[in-house]
């Protein structure tokens, strides 16, 4: 009865084993059968250039202060007004140093008296020892005197110069043409010899300062030119040429500072205004650009998987990158890939040498 059993059932495995084998066969299929990536055609594109905000300061901004300690009397100038070379801009109270001036002018005539009366008693002694009534000691004595009082004359007259060059330390006059940007101080305060007044900007000489991340900031070089639209009037345009770059980045924002000269830019682009700064690239300058997710990172550099059109199988490409900005869905390639290549763009870190896939084209924006 058991025997009778099996029998029956044998047909039974039979068709498990065959189910089975279907499908072991149809998987092992399926594995080396060609791998579905998604790809695009490598195509150079125009550079684009973007914009930077800045703003236009003074390339040459001075901060006037007194010489010397003193009450403020008199501000002439406020904040915007124009000034010229020479114009009294601020004042303190002279008193103290106009007393300083006239003792030191009641030091000189004192000098000068002792000068005359040493230089006659000079004169007697010389004639008396001459004539053998006095002695050469007299006359050397009297020599030195006279010789004494004419340096006392002459620390007199300097330190009354210096009692004038002091009395003029009680006004500030503006060094140059400009604009006051700034004042520090008001009338009936008192200042300290150095302590800034106000702040004096040349006008004839103006910069777009610009700060640039570090991305960018090495394609950036010395007299690069740049395109200044002003932010309010895109309209109104001038340009540029790059003077100064600075050499270390800002702690916090990562950022190098750019100076534009504009020195011959319209009036329009008055200190203070906001613009925006952008590269004048050359229109022959090509690049191309792929989706970061092209990229894989082996053995400590960047590739991409290259299709090869005959053979349906992908290679892999050293390639050169410039370095993209943290949160850049796409990077720029610099060398390793020509157009007209065929790159994959999804599934690039499960691929293998050799390996055949089937393409499904990834439209370009």
């Amino acid at each position: 009865m058991s025997l009778n059993r099996w029998y029956a059932s044998l047909p039974l495995f039979l068709s498990i084993s065959l189910l089975v084998s279907c499908e072991q066969s149809s998987v092992a299929g399926e594995e080396v059968g060609p791998r579905p990536v998604k790809s695009v055609t490598v195509t150079a594109e125009q550079e684009e250039a973007r914009g930077l905000p800045g703003v236009v300061r003074a390339r040459v901004e001075t901060d006037l202060a007194f010489r010397t300690l003193g009450r403020i009397v008199s501000r002439k100038v406020d904040v915007g007004d124009l000034v010229e070379k020479g114009d009294l801009v601020a004042e303190i109270d002279p008193l103290s140093l106009r007393l300083a001036v006239r003792s030191a002018e009641a030091d000189l005539r004192d000098a000068e008296a002792q000068f005359e009366n040493a230089a006659m008693t000079e004169k007697r002694r010389r004639t008396l020892a001459r004539i053998n009534a006095a002695s050469v000691a007299d006359r050397d004595l009297a020599e030195q005197q006279l010789k004494s009082a004419k340096a006392n004359v002459a620390k007199s007259m300097a330190s009354l110069a210096k009692a004038h060059e002091q009395l003029g330390y009680a006004e500030v006059r503006a060094e140059f043409d400009g604009v006051v940007t700034a004042t520090f101080v008001e009338m009936g305060q008192t200042v300290s010899a150095g302590q800034p007044v106000l702040r004096l900007a040349r006008l004839e000489q103006r910069d777009v300062v610009v700060d640039v991340p570090e991305a960018q900031f090495r394609s950036v070089h010395l007299d690069d030119r740049f395109n200044i639209a002003l932010q309010l009037d895109r309209t109104v345009q001038t340009f540029g040429v790059v003077r100064e770059i600075g050499p270390q980045a800002d702690a916090n924002t990562r950022t190098h500072r750019l100076k534009i000269a504009v020195d011959q830019a319209p009036e329009v682009f008055r200190l203070g205004a906001v613009v925006t700064a952008t590269p004048m690239v050359d229109g022959k300058t090509r690049e191309i650009a792929l989706p970061i997710a092209a990229i894989c990172h082996k053995g400590g550099a960047d590739q991409v998987w290259v299709v090869n059109p005959s053979t349906g199988t992908v290679t892999p490409r050293p390639v050169q990158l410039n370095a993209p900005a943290a949160d850049a869905r796409s990077v720029r390639i610099l060398s390793g890939l020509r157009e007209g290549e065929e790159v994959v763009i999804a599934g690039v870190n499960e691929l293998a040498d050799g390996q055949k896939v089937k393409l499904a084209q990834e439209p370009r924006p």
